[in-house]
């Protein structure tokens, strides 16, 4: 029952689970608690929470947010799948539709005595938060994702773990590739933008980088792959986003088949890879290793714990100076906000004329073209 002499403030991560968002649910209760007349409550998976039946609405005090910051994930647990605007229903023939319910979403939100909202998420969570702020909702956004692909913030939290991760693979597997005179393809996250990708090869020294910006020419990775070898001996590492496409191709894709996904999911690029290598005469031994949702969980390093507590802190402001309609973003040096509908405006693609893609190329890393 809420507490009719303070204002409430409901918290939900939607999308991917990602490193970081427990820093920045911690962040936002333990500056709310500085005001006497404000508490936190969390929605369970997103706003599935809300629109479940009974509700699953949770309350989040010091004690409940304590020593979160170290952990992956989140407590308040997320989906990638429905939302208030397509609720997933089964239609009689047993086939899966949707229905908007955004409209009953915001009365419930009304109706539990809810003074704000801080939707934690990426691109499609914000675009959610631009609808609802659009019928009435007082919301704010916090970019969360490990791809990168939001323009409007420098950085994402979750971003620097991630690409940790992937490096750490990279490292890893230069020690068996190196024993074995071995090719290995590592297959990394990033949907359509290859950030992941680009920072893992160039921090583990990759030979070739796959990312979907630069579309690759399957001669150009042979030659890469043969410069590495001198009589039979000799190792190359491959890194490959999973929405990077060969020229002239199209984007790999695995089918969807569950409640509320799309009917087609990003993955199995490395597998396509190593089969048109060796269909195109590669004679060497060739091995994949897929990181998957590796790169999600576990602890965030330090830097997404700093990022996203100051994205927390500055998420709380923001209900207490009303500034709705808005995400936070870091915009080196400095924690901003930017409206939702510039937030979701433009995806951030690696600009193939960077300085990283010219640095990658500077030390021998074959971008594919």
């Amino acid at each position: 029952m809420k507490d009719t002499m303070r204002k409430r403030v409901l918290v939900a991560t939607g999308g991917g689970d990602c490193p970081g968002l427990n820093a920045v649910i911690r962040a936002i209760v333990l500056r709310a608690e500085q005001e006497r007349d404000w508490e936190v409550v969390g929605s369970i998976n997103a706003f599935d929470g809300i629109l479940n039946e009974p509700n699953e609405i949770v309350i989040l005090g010091e004690k409940e947010v304590a020593g979160i910051h170290i952990r992956g994930g989140t407590i308040i647990g997320t989906t990638n799948k429905g939302g208030p605007f397509a609720w997933p229903i089964k239609n009689k023939d047993g086939s899966w539709g949707s229905a908007d319910r955004s409209d009953e979403m915001i009365r419930r939100l009304q109706y539990l005595g809810v003074d704000a909202v801080i939707n934690i998420g990426g691109d499609g969570s914000q675009q959610i938060s631009q609808k609802l702020f659009e019928k009435g909702c007082n919301i704010i956004g916090v970019p969360k994702t490990i791809d990168n692909d939001l323009s409007a913030t420098d950085f994402t939290f979750g971003f620097q773990t991630a690409v940790q991760e992937a490096t750490t693979a990279v490292d890893k597997l230069v020690t068996t590739a190196a024993s074995h005179n071995r090719v290995f393809v590592l297959e990394v996250m990033g949907r359509y933008a290859g950030w992941i990708g680009l920072h893992s090869a160039v921090a583990g020294g990759a030979d070739v980088c796959l990312i979907p910006e630069i579309p690759y020419d399957l001669n150009k990775v042979m030659e890469k792959i043969y410069s590495r070898f001198h009589r039979g001996r000799g190792y190359a590492i491959i890194v490959i986003a999973e929405g990077a496409k060969q020229k002239g191709g199209d984007v790999h894709y695995q089918d969807g088949n569950k409640k509320g996904e799309g009917s087609q999911r990003l993955g199995g690029v490395a597998s396509k890879l190593i089969e048109d290598l060796k269909r195109a005469g590669l004679s060497t031994d060739i091995r994949e290793t897929v990181l998957g949702h590796l790169q999600r969980g576990g602890t965030p390093i330090a830097y997404d714990r700093i990022l996203a507590t100051q994205f927390g802190v500055e998420a709380f402001e923001m209900v207490l100076r009303e500034d709705f309609g808005r995400m936070v973003a870091y915009r080196h040096p400095n924690i901003v906000s930017v409206p939702f509908k510039e937030a979701i405006s433009k995806y951030n693609f690696v600009n193939p004329e960077s300085y990283l893609i010219k640095a990658a190329r500077g030390v021998g890393i074959c971008m594919g073209d």
